[in-house]
Order: structure tokens, then sequence, then C-alpha cells
């Protein structure tokens, strides 16, 4: 494959996010450049494979990514302008509209800058935590500076399209606010709810199942990172926040009416539909997400199947459905607490539930109904 990304390509930071764009780059045969002021992450960087520290005598590279938490994104990327007058810069911090205006006020040249935010990411961090793979099929946000010149804008353009992403233009603001509601949020709501969990007694925390896990899995965030994601696009994430709160004060006092009442027969009027409305909304919500395919999802059927805790049994079932003749749309296992097994929970077309059910059951696999 040849890609329409040339060297020299020089990374500033070498996280997850600037080792894995180097991964992918390297992978191709590019000459990428990797600079960050952590000698043992620039170490760790070189040595899985993402580029080579810079040398006095290199040539001036073409492009610049900059890797940088969103609180120090603009200085670096001012820096780099000046120290690089020929390179374009882009920066994959996940706020735009902060850094473009520190950018702005600071007087750079933003015809060589455009900002880029990559929608991908791993619950671990740093570079050893890097792959190649990591943007493949994932939206590219491409925010265009106002000022940037239309060179500039194909070369991060081209630069996402190499690593196998799907550019997405958008202006700051858009990001900021789309950000906000996709990302931002549903971060401070998963810490919010663990954060309940510390006080809870070893027999209620038992109980959980992978409901919880759900809810709770972004939680496990590096809270440095998030303080300065949350500082950087405080104001878009307040105000979903403020409406997140007005629909919460909603449902706390139709709860209170029906803890106040004899029995749901005499809840007041309005209460228990306020909070069947609720549910509801998040049902409305959770439909307009993007599926598998795009667009909106699609309603599958779910084969749930017991499988034994021991190496090799969830491969034997996944090929078994495929030797069923039946597509798997989606999986999701949750893991039995205390026993030596698990539940894996197969998303099949809804025609092909009872075909899937006879087939593993002839099979000598357990079923949960």
């Amino acid at each position: 494959m040849t890609l329409a990304t040339r060297g020299p390509v020089r990374i500033v930071g070498t996280g997850l996010l600037g080792t894995s764009v180097g991964l992918a780059l390297s992978t191709h045969g590019v000459d990428v450049v990797l600079h960050d002021p952590s000698r043992t992450a620039l170490a760790l960087a070189r040595d899985v494979g993402a580029g080579r520290p810079a040398r006095p005598d290199d040539a001036a590279p073409t492009l610049i990514v900059v890797a940088a938490p969103p609180d120090v994104t603009a200085d670096v990327v001012r820096a780099e302008l000046e120290a690089y007058p020929h390179a374009v810069v882009t920066d994959v911090a996940s706020v735009k509209g902060y850094v473009l205006a520190e950018l702005r006020a600071a007087g750079a040249d933003l015809t060589r800058y455009v900002g880029s935010h990559p929608m991908a990411g791993r619950e671990r961090s740093g570079p050893s935590a890097a792959v190649p793979d990591l943007f493949l099929g994932r939206p590219w946000v491409i925010a265009d500076s106002g000022s940037s010149h239309p060179d500039a804008v194909l070369a991060v353009r081209s630069l996402a399209v190499d690593l196998g992403a799907v550019p997405v233009a958008m202006d700051a603001d858009a990001h900021d606010a789309a950000v906000a509601a996709v990302s931002h949020v549903p971060q401070v709501a998963a810490s919010l709810v663990a954060a309940r969990l510390r006080g809870a007694d070893d027999a209620a925390l038992g109980l959980a199942g992978q409901g919880l896990r759900d809810v709770t899995r972004l939680a496990a965030s590096d809270p440095a990172l998030w303080t300065s994601i949350l500082a950087a696009n405080a104001a878009a994430v307040r105000e979903v926040l403020q409406d997140l709160r007005s629909d919460l004060d909603t449902v706390i006092d139709a709860l209170g009416q029906a803890a106040a009442a004899d029995g749901p027969e005499t809840v007041e009027l309005g209460a228990l539909a306020t909070l069947a409305q609720a549910i509801a909304d998040g049902n409305a919500g959770v439909a307009r997400i993007p599926g598998k395919h795009g667009g909106a999802q699609r309603v599958y059927g779910v084969v749930t199947v017991l499988v034994p805790d021991a190496p090799g049994e969830l491969a034997r079932l996944l090929t078994e459905v495929g030797e069923a003749g039946v597509n798997l749309e989606d999986l999701h296992l949750e893991h039995a607490a205390g026993r030596p097994v698990g539940m894996a929970e197969i998303s099949v077309l809804p025609g092909r539930v009872e075909h899937l059910e006879a087939e593993l059951t002839a099979r000598g696999w357990r079923l949960v109904s």
C-alpha cells in the first residue's frame, strides 16, 4: 500500500495516540521522527517501532502531529509552527475550540495549522498500549482553522485516510459540542456512578452484574488527562450536564412521590408516567447511535450461551456459530461471579435465532432462556 503521506513526519508526544500514529506510518515505510519531554516514553515508543528520536542533521518535517494534553497543545503547536516554517502542523487533542482560540490569540500562522481529532482510544494509555490499527474505521475529525491553506487540510485528511480512518469535516465549536455529548459527559456520568460504589459493602458489590460494568467502564480513565480535557471543554460539557441535571431532578421528584405513596396505585398522577418516559427517552437515544453498518442501530435477536471457563471454549463456540451458517452481528460476554462459566450473548438477525438455538443445542451447548 502506497501512502499519500510522505516523511519525515514529526510526532510530538508519544502517548497512546502519538505512538499509534507513528506505528501505523512506520509500518508502511514512512520516516517518523519522535519527540517527547519524557525520555522514557520516547525510548519506549522507539522500541515498539513507532519511529526514531530526532537527530541534528534531520531533514525538516513535512507534517507535524502534536499529541499532547489539551492544556498544553496550543503552546506546543505554536512552538512547532515557529520551529518548522514550511511544515503543516496538526494536533490530535480531544478539544478543538480552546486550542484554536489560544493559537489565534498568540498570532500563530493558522494557514499551516489544521486541528484534528481521531475518535479512537483504548482503556490503557501510554506508548505500550499503542497499536498500528487503532484508527481503522474510526471517524477522524478535520477542523479547518478558518485560515488553513487547502494543501494543509489535504495533508491532514490524507494522514487520516492513510491510517484507515474516516475523515469528518467539522468546525472547532461544532466538534466540541459534539464530543461533550458523546464522550465527555458519558465520562463524567460513569465516574459519578462508580464513585457511589466507594462506600458500598462487599455483599452489595457481590451482586454486581454486567450492567454495572458497562455503565462504569469509562470510570477507570486517567484523572489527570480528563481534568485537562474537561477544563478545556468546560462550557460545552457544562451545558449538557445542566440539561442532564434537569432531567435527573424530574426523575428524583417522581421517585419522591412514589416513595411517599402507599403503593403503585396511590402514586400521584403523572409520576409513574414520568419514570416510564425517562426510560423510553433513553431507548430512543440508544436507537440513534449508529449501528454496525452505519445508520440507525438494527434490532437483533440474542442467543445466550453458557461457556465453560476453559481454554478454547469461546473459540469453539464462535466456530460452531459459523458452521451453523449464522453471521455473528455482535458479541457480549458476562462473567458469572464465583462460577467457572461465563455467558456469551450472541446477537444475530432475528430470523436466525431459532435456527441457531437448535444448532447449538444439538452440539451440546447449554442455552440461557
